[in-house]
């Protein structure tokens, strides 16, 4: 039987390319899949990969990392902003590093040693330095996490970490326009302004594991099982009728009967749970497609809301279903508005 270090991989891309995300060598929209250029890896397997709004990050298996695309902001973390068509090893990254995330024009690194390294835009703090700078193309360390990180997540413009001791930290103002239009006159939470890291409250007393994060809203999920949203809801995200949640508030175990989670992750406006057993629920905005399934009437409504940030007064709220094809997924990823998933059979529904 032949061996992951014996098979043959290629590299494929496909869509938006105005920046050479690719990795092609060139700027031409792809609508077919078409191999990279992988020159640059030398044989080297690819473990892990993230994509931002112009942007590509490879992780080897030896957790070396390779970048192209958009670099005006920094966000490829070379040292300068000139945009790369082709991968290009990132030789400041002095570490091994295990998992990556990618924000809209900025880039977040977690170390082996749990150490969070980050780069690009910081206009809205995202990088979690503080306002002295507005971007960096340097890699530059984030700071005030009391212990090793375990889990990043990066959204439009804000970011997330879980520590080893289970604390969760969110940092970037992204959400800070949606939560003082629905919270007035109230103040809005420091973990939703603050521009280096800050305890999230609400999962303090929790042991949490992994985050997840959408363009406007965060996904925690403790190692009991239970998953934890806040933020912006203006597409039922959140599985609740409010138009914002500044608080993490705890996703009802019902609505997924009964189940613990075992792994979540996050699209632009929609989420994807994985049970204990195995099935696969989806919650969310789905008129791109993105919940696997058609939505019923009983589980996405429209409700009259008075929140700030419901539309035309209707908050859409989107319950959790399972996805029954997905069940027993060995692998699943969400881009913005789809999602990719690896299921050991397939039978058409």
């Amino acid at each position: 039987m032949e061996t992951r270090s014996q098979l043959e991989f290629s590299l494929l891309s496909w869509g938006a390319n105005s920046y050479g995300q690719l990795g092609q060598g060139h700027v031409e929209d792809q609508s077919v899949p078409r191999l990279s250029d992988t020159a640059a890896l030398q044989s080297r397997v690819v473990r892990t990969v993230s994509g931002g709004g112009g942007h590509s990050v490879f992780i080897t298996g030896n957790g070396e990392v390779f970048v192209c695309g958009q670099n005006h902001r920094g966000q490829l973390g070379l040292g300068h902003n000139a945009d790369i068509s082709t991968l290009e090893l990132c030789p400041s990254l002095n570490q091994t590093v295990k998992n990556v995330a990618c924000g809209w024009d900025f880039t977040l690194f977690l170390t082996d040693c749990g150490q969070v390294l980050a780069c690009g835009s910081n206009a809205f703090g995202q990088l979690g330095v503080g306002s002295s700078v507005s971007h960096s193309a340097d890699l530059l360390v984030v700071g005030c996490l009391k212990d090793p990180a375990v889990s990043v997540a990066a959204g439009l413009r804000h970011s997330l970490a879980v520590t080893d001791s289970g604390c969760v930290y969110q940092w970037g103002t992204g959400l800070f326009s949606h939560a003082k239009r629905a919270l007035s006159p109230r103040p809005v939470p420091s973990h939703l302004c603050s521009q280096v890291p800050c305890l999230v409250p609400g999962v303090d007393q929790k042991t949490s594991h992994l985050v997840a994060a959408g363009s406007a809203h965060c996904v925690c999920l403790t190692g009991d099982g239970d998953l934890f949203l806040w933020g912006g809801n203006k597409h039922g995200q959140l599985a609740t009728t409010e138009p914002f949640l500044s608080s993490p508030s705890l996703l009802k175990r019902s609505l997924l009967d009964g189940e613990k989670v075992l792994n979540v992750w996050s699209g632009w406006t929609h989420v994807i749970a994985q049970t204990e057993s195995g099935r696969v629920f989806t919650w969310g905005r789905g008129d791109y497609g993105q919940l696997g399934r058609q939505a019923s009437t009983s589980q996405n409504t429209k409700q009259q809301s008075a929140g700030p940030l419901a539309e035309g007064g209707n908050q859409e709220v989107c319950l959790p279903a399972e996805v029954k094809v997905l069940s027993g997924a060995t692998q699943i990823a969400c881009g913005s508005e789809h999602n990719l998933a690896i299921v050991a059979r397939w039978q058409e529904q």
